[in-house]
């Protein structure tokens, strides 16, 4: 049991501060807006209706965190095997929605795999070959930020893959997935999507915002010009990929709040985890020498204290 504070505050004040903490963690993430000129925040605003407020999103992002610790819990426990691919046009709301789920989950048992793109070496594998590595062994959950399905995508718009290579894409990658289905991996695909107008948008922000700048490649202003075929390849890979094994499941981007908490709870109806055992924790006491005294480090050592 967790003594109370010295300061004679009951355990509800204490519980209330710790949820102050954990909120003022999460609003530290919502501070990434960026800084736009009057004009752009101006448009942005009218283009978009009144999101969720702060306080119900809070609420229900932490609520949603709360059963995905749950959900670790009984993956770590049983040795079950979690794949969760994440796709979507450039600046969809990929990364937010995986930061939201991975936030405060061990990484020992959830990791996130974003692959650069591929080497010479691995350009001459079989194409699979350099994800399989990172598949989850027993006990793990591997969230794909981009996947396989980058050959069904930007490989194929940008003309980085031939036609018959995707071709001998589409026929392969069924029985890939079914293959993973056969392993004990639970495999749940989404796609995130958002309007042509919202991608616009967000490509100006992250241009005018220089913490964000970095967000934007070469292949991401190139995807603007290319919206009509990375639309047509989508449709195509939907209706070639969408297996009763691994079927696709389509995010409502626009609002990203929204988009993320709808994620997180639709992921949470997709794994039948249950409530396992824990083991009672007592903090031991600490020994205790009365003939030791803490050495006096040199100031240098520290870190200097601006704030």
């Amino acid at each position: 049991m967790r003594d109370e504070p010295k300061d004679g505050r009951g355990g509800m004040d204490w519980l209330e501060a710790e949820l102050a903490d954990t909120l003022d963690e999460d609003y530290e993430l919502e501070l990434s807006e960026p800084a736009l000129s009057v004009e752009l925040r101006r448009i942005y605003q009218k283009m978009h209706p009144p999101t969720i407020d702060r306080h119900t999103y809070f609420h229900e992002l932490l609520r949603l965190q709360s059963e995905l610790i749950k959900l670790q819990d009984w993956v770590s426990y049983h040795k079950k095997k979690i794949v969760v691919v994440f796709e979507g046009r450039d600046s969809a709301g990929k990364g937010g929605v995986i930061k939201r789920i991975t936030q405060r989950l061990n990484p020992r048992v959830a990791r996130v795999v974003a692959l650069p793109a591929p080497t010479e070496r691995e350009k001459s594998q079989w194409y699979f070959q350099r994800y399989v590595p990172h598949l989850p062994a027993g006990g793990e959950i591997v969230l794909f930020d981009r996947s396989w399905y980058n050959r069904a995508g930007v490989e194929r718009v940008m003309g980085f893959a031939s036609e018959d290579q995707v071709e001998q894409f589409f026929n392969d990658v069924p029985e890939f997935e079914r293959m993973l289905v056969r392993s004990g991996i639970l495999l749940v695909k989404y796609w995130f999507s958002i309007t042509d107008e919202e991608q616009q948008m967000r490509f100006l922000m992250r241009i005018h915002d220089p913490l964000k700048q970095w967000k934007l490649s070469p292949m991401d202003l190139q995807s603007r010009v290319r919206w009509e075929r990375y639309t047509k390849a989508k449709e195509e890979m939907f209706a070639r990929t969408n297996i009763s094994e691994a079927p696709w499941y389509i995010v409502e981007g626009n609002d990203k709040k929204r988009a993320r908490l709808n994620c997180m709870d639709h992921l949470l109806t997709q794994v039948p985890y249950e409530p396992v055992p824990h083991e009672d924790v007592d903090l031991p006491d600490r020994e205790f020498n009365p003939n030791y005294e803490r050495a006096v480090l040199p100031r240098e050592l520290y870190v200097p204290q601006k704030y």
